[in-house]
């Protein structure tokens, strides 16, 4: 199923840490390195129709900054906050500013995990949540959006 290209691209944004992916704790985040994340990411997008602009950043206001630059520039946001989901009051004010549909994705299963990373300040203002399937949910949350950002009510 291929969603009709969007102008504006999916803003794929990754928060602390992820820049470490494939070395860091593989045996809870999988093998592959954010840039193999990155490619699966633009290849599921150009069978979607969809352009994507991936980043990561290891600062809180990086991400909050991204997430307002998305309001004009994006047609949906898919969100791994990584451990600021757990504490960023302020990326939630951004994310509800943005007012695009936003998807927050995890690659491992926070309820699965310490107790602390039980309670996300995201999850309530996005519009979906997928967590604890490796790099699979980027895939999902791609095919979401695509569905989403076609239909006349985003």
């Amino acid at each position: 199923m291929s969603a009709s290209t969007t102008t504006a691209p999916i803003f794929i944004l990754n928060g602390p840490n992820l820049n470490l992916l494939g070395l860091r704790e593989p045996e809870i985040y999988g093998a592959d390195t954010l840039g193999d994340v990155e490619k699966r990411c633009a290849a599921r997008a150009a069978e979607l129709g969809l352009a994507v602009d991936f980043r990561q950043s290891n600062h809180e206001g990086e991400l909050v900054t991204w997430l307002q630059e998305a309001r004009d520039a994006a047609s949906g946001v898919i969100l791994n906050a990584a451990g600021y989901t757990h504490t960023s009051v302020a990326i939630r004010d951004a994310v509800l500013a943005c007012e695009k549909p936003v998807i927050e994705v995890h690659l491992s299963n926070p309820f699965a995990r310490e107790d602390f990373r039980h309670h996300s300040f995201i999850s309530d203002v996005a519009r979906g949540v997928i967590c604890g399937l490796g790099a699979k949910g980027y895939d999902l949350a791609l095919d979401a959006l695509a569905e989403i950002c076609s239909s006349p009510r985003s």
